[in-house]
């Protein structure tokens, strides 16, 4: 079965508020089995229009990587990250 990932861009308005985000995701993470590949480090635009922050996050699986988007976990701290950053997010299914 393929791994599912979420991939965001994300440009963070309150970097103080957006770590009470990350603590609150992080159950929900752990939960569905997520591994961070990129988080935050460096980056380089090639095409179109980036954000100040990349994610890339590993699930075992789409529906894994849809579940904890979906959970009661994850929806509780997006609350949090609504109000402190703008994000494009996507979900995307991995090669086998």
């Amino acid at each position: 079965m393929p791994k599912g990932y979420w991939i965001a861009h994300v440009d963070v308005r309150d970097p103080e508020r957006y770590k009470d985000y990350v603590a609150t995701a992080k159950p929900a993470f752990e939960k569905f089995g997520a591994r961070f590949l990129a988080r935050g480090g460096a980056w380089e635009g090639l095409e179109g229009t980036g954000r100040g922050r990349n994610v890339v996050i590993e699930f075992p699986s789409l529906q894994a990587a849809r579940d904890c988007y979906n959970s009661p976990e994850y929806q509780a701290a997006k609350a949090i990250r609504t109000t402190v950053a703008d994000a494009d997010m996507i979900l995307v299914e991995g090669a086998e």
